[in-house]
C-alpha cells in the first residue's frame, strides 16, 4: 500500500497528488495549504487541454452536451479531479450549459408518461454536482435541485424511457442526479435532497450494484468493468465512489461489489482502467477528448482510477492508510 500511494503521491497529475491527499491521507480539501496546492490543478497540461477551446468570452463554441469536449462535460470534469472552487473565469461554460438545460426547446422534450417524468436526470444532475463542487451556484442552481426531486420515481430513481410499461429507473440516469443531491446536502446543509439521495441509493443497493434482483445475473457485462472517466457511464466504482460521497459505503449491500473491486487489484498494488469511453484526438467527432486520463489496460495501473479505488476501499473500512512516516497496510 505505501509504494502505491507513493507513486500517486509523486504523478506528474496534480489532480492525483491531491486526490490522494484529500482521499487517503485526510487533508482538509477547503484549508489554505491544500487550496493553494489545488491552484496546480488549473494549470495542468490535462487541464489547459480541456480548457483549451474556450473564445474570447470564455466560451467553449460547441454544444455544450457535445460528448466529451461541450462546457457541460469539461464542468463535470473539472469538478471530479478537484479543480478549485470559485474561479469566476468558469462562469461562461456554466452559463453555456445553464442556457441549454433551461431552454425551452430543451423542457419542451420533458414529458409525463403514467404519472412518472421521462427524463434524462443525468444532466441536471451533473449541473448541479459541478456547480455546488466548483462554487459556481446560483438560484438556478436551487432549481436544479428542486427539478430533479420532483421528477424523482416512485422506486426512488429516474429514467427517460418513454414506453409507457417502463416502471423501474435507470442505473445511468439514477447515480448522476443522486451525486449532485448528495452532494447538495454536504455543501449546504440542506435536509430534503439527502432524503432523496437515500431514496436513490436503494436503486443501486437493492440490486447489490450490479445484479438483476429477477435472477441474480450481472446486469451489464460493462457494469463491473473499471473505466475514467466515465461521463454518463455506468460502473460499480463509481457507484461505490458516488455512494462514498454520501456516507452509504458501509452498508451491507455494497460488500459483493466492494469484493469484486478487490479481486481487480494489481499485483503491485494499484488498479486498471480496464475499459474507456474517450477517444484523444483533435477531430470533433462523438467521444472525443482533449485530455488523455491514462489509457485502458487490464495490466496497468491507472492513476485516476487507482486513486478513486483506493479511496473507495479506505471509507468501506477494507484498507487503513496510516500518516506520512507510519506504516499502513
Amino acid at each position: 500500500m505505501t509504494d502505491v500511494i507513493d507513486r500517486l503521491l509523486n504523478s506528474d497529475d496534480p489532480a492525483v497528488r491531491i486526490k490522494t491527499e484529500v482521499q487517503l491521507l485526510g487533508a482538509d480539501p477547503y484549508s489554505w495549504d491544500t487550496m493553494v496546492k489545488r491552484r496546480q490543478i488549473a494549470g495542468s497540461p490535462r487541464v489547459r487541454a480541456l480548457l483549451s477551446e474556450r473564445d474570447a468570452e470564455g466560451r467553449i463554441p460547441h454544444h455544450p452536451y457535445k460528448k466529451w469536449y461541450g462546457a457541460h462535460w469539461v464542468l463535470a470534469q473539472l469538478a471530479d479531479i478537484g479543480y478549485p472552487p470559485g474561479d469566476a473565469s468558469l462562469l461562461p461554460l456554466r452559463d453555456q450549459a445553464y442556457e441549454w438545460l433551461f431552454s425551452k426547446g430543451h423542457r419542451a422534450r420533458i414529458i409525463e408518461i403514467n404519472g412518472r417524468t421521462r427524463r434524462c436526470a443525468s444532466q441536471e444532475g451533473n449541473a448541479l454536482y459541478y456547480s455546488l463542487v466548483l462554487g459556481l451556484a446560483d438560484s438556478r442552481t436551487e432549481e436544479l435541485a428542486d427539478l430533479l426531486m420532483g421528477w424523482q420515481w416512485h422506486d426512488g430513481g429516474w429514467n427517460c424511457d418513454m414506453r409507457p410499461e417502463a416502471i423501474n429507473s435507470s442505473f445511468m440516469e439514477t447515480l448522476i442526479p443522486m451525486r449532485g443531491l448528495a452532494w447538495h446536502h454536504k455543501l449546504t446543509g440542506s435536509g430534503r435532497p439527502m432524503q432523496a439521495a437515500l431514496r436513490a441509493s436503494n436503486v443501486f443497493l437493492k440490486r447489490r450494484l450490479f445484479r438483476r434482483q429477477s435472477d441474480g445475473a450481472v446486469i451489464d457485462p460493462d457494469f463491473i468493468r473499471l473505466h475514467y472517466p466515465c461521463y454518463w457511464h455506468y460502473d460499480v466504482l463509481f457507484a461505490l465512489k458516488v455512494l462514498a460521497e454520501a456516507g452509504l459505503i458501509r452498508d451491507w449491500r455494497c460488500d459483493e461489489a466492494l469484493d469484486l473491486l478487490e479481486s481487480k487489484r494489481l499485483p503491485e498494488g494499484g488498479f486498471p482502467a480496464e475499459a474507456k469511453y474517450y477517444t484523444v484526438t483533435d477531430r470533433a467527432i462523438s467521444g472525443r477528448s482533449l485530455a488523455d486520463w491514462g489509457g485502458a489496460s487490464s495490466r496497468k495501473m491507472n492513476e485516476f482510477v487507482t486513486a478513486d479505488a483506493l479511496y473507495v476501499l479506505k471509507a468501506a473500512g477494507r484498507i487503513r492508510v496510516a500518516p506520512r512516516g507510519a506504516a499502513s497496510n
